[in-house]
């Protein structure tokens, strides 16, 4: 099978490399990718918000199966148009997109298919969001009700940053705020049959002991070895199916990746989101631990066949992921800084720890920073303790001027 991956984070890094692992995939191309996908799969330019682009590139490049990764280009209708082009595409239609792309859209769907989360107000107005605010009471949840590339959240007890935030969204969600940890839960749909993966945790805030403004993601694991172990039948039965159920009912059928960010309360499991694609630092952790090709379960999502597809199976390793971020990061990051180090890595951790590149980008034999994120560094182990040394070990031999990372990353769960 040739596979065409659509964009260039860390995710993309994270799917290319399952990928490549792949023995039915025959060749793997990747666009626009970034120095480390470089490394595994043939890049190509493209346009991804271009979907005319996108589909002609994958038919010049015979691909027989496209997988989009991030959320701006499955929001733009990529997808369908990579098949209305005939081509096979894993990801939903620009209007089942609208899940992740329109919080007030996901929060219509939940109360249509009776799936719990927190009550909110969607405001537009000045004096609606005022009257949220006093509804509700400190902290204050502000949700701009459109992308924003994983920054678009508030959480703060100050009334006049909540209300800063709102005024600067066209449509702003105001919503309770849920207590108990957060688990993002992955599952792979083709509209009908719902096969969840293993759940991970991410950690948002940027600096340690989760303090700092939210961030796209500075780290994850998985297992949770303090979730309950009927958690993700749990979730599958009152959150995944009946959401991908309602959106079938509504004609709007949701194939791809289905993403709940859940907060587990004192009062049961609650949605605090859903995504339409992998989430990114989640990625990394739960595919390090899938030992089921990877390429048969994203075109048996494309082609409808999820439902006779075999149990997937994982392996018994813990993986834990850090973010080497640049400089600055989330606020406006410093890139073109050289990146030292990584073939350290490949030389020493391989094959337990790898580093996979988000923001990057190659000047001649170098590799440079080139965005907000930089890097993920994985590592599987034994158990979270195990993976978690690795993956610090791993860290400590990569230099980039003026970079920041967490050091607490699954701290906690490994016992630390």
């Amino acid at each position: 099978m040739k596979v065409l991956v659509i964009g260039g984070g860390a995710r993309e890094h994270a799917l290319c490399r399952s990928l490549s692992l792949d023995p039915d995939v025959t060749a793997l191309y990747c666009a626009p990718g970034n120095a480390g996908i470089a490394e595994v799969a043939e890049l190509h330019p493209v346009d991804a918000l271009d979907g005319d682009a996108v589909a002609r590139l994958a038919a010049e490049l015979g691909a027989e199966l496209v997988v989009v990764g991030p959320e701006a280009p499955l929001v733009a209708g990529v997808a369908d148009a990579v098949r209305a082009a005939g081509i096979p595409c894993f990801g939903p239609s620009g209007e089942a997109a609208r899940l992740e792309g329109s919080k007030a859209f996901a929060k219509d769907v939940m109360a249509g298919a009776g799936v719990p989360t927190a009550r909110s107000y969607v405001c537009t107005t000045p004096a609606e969001i005022d009257e949220a605010l006093d509804a509700f009471g400190a902290p204050y949840v502000v949700k701009d009700d459109g992308l924003a590339a994983g920054k678009g959240v508030v959480v703060t007890e100050d009334v006049e940053a909540a209300r800063a935030h709102a005024l600067s969204c066209d449509r702003v969600v105001i919503e309770e705020f849920l207590d108990g940890p957060e688990v993002s839960l992955f599952a792979i749909t083709d509209g009908t049959t719902v096969l969840p993966l293993q759940p991970a945790q991410d950690f948002k805030r940027a600096l340690d002991g989760d303090a700092g403004p939210n961030t796209g993601g500075m780290g994850a694991y998985s297992p949770l070895p303090w979730a309950d172990p009927k958690l993700v039948d749990e979730v599958l039965e009152t959150v995944l199916q009946p959401t991908v159920d309602e959106l079938r009912r509504r004609s709007t059928p949701f194939s791809g990746l289905l993403y709940a960010g859940l907060a587990i309360t004192s009062r049961g499991v609650r949605v605090i989101e859903f995504n339409a694609r992998f989430g990114d630092p989640e990625t990394q952790v739960v595919l390090a631990r899938l030992r089921t090709p990877l390429a048969g379960v994203l075109l048996a999502s494309a082609n409808g066949t999820l439902d006779v597809l075999p149990p997937l199976t994982w392996r018994d390793d813990a993986a834990v992921t850090v973010v080497i971020a640049s400089h600055n990061y989330p606020g406006t990051p410093r890139t073109g800084d050289p990146i030292d180090g990584l073939a350290d890595v490949a030389a020493q951790d391989a094959p337990d720890a790898y580093v996979l590149h988000a923001g990057t980008r190659a000047e001649g034999d170098a590799v440079v920073s080139a965005g907000g994120r930089v890097l993920s560094v994985t590592a599987t182990g034994k158990d979270l303790a195990a993976a978690r040394e690795r993956a610090y070990t791993a860290l400590g031999r990569i230099r980039l001027d003026g970079s920041q990372h967490r050091t607490d990353i699954a701290l906690k769960a490994a016992g630390g």
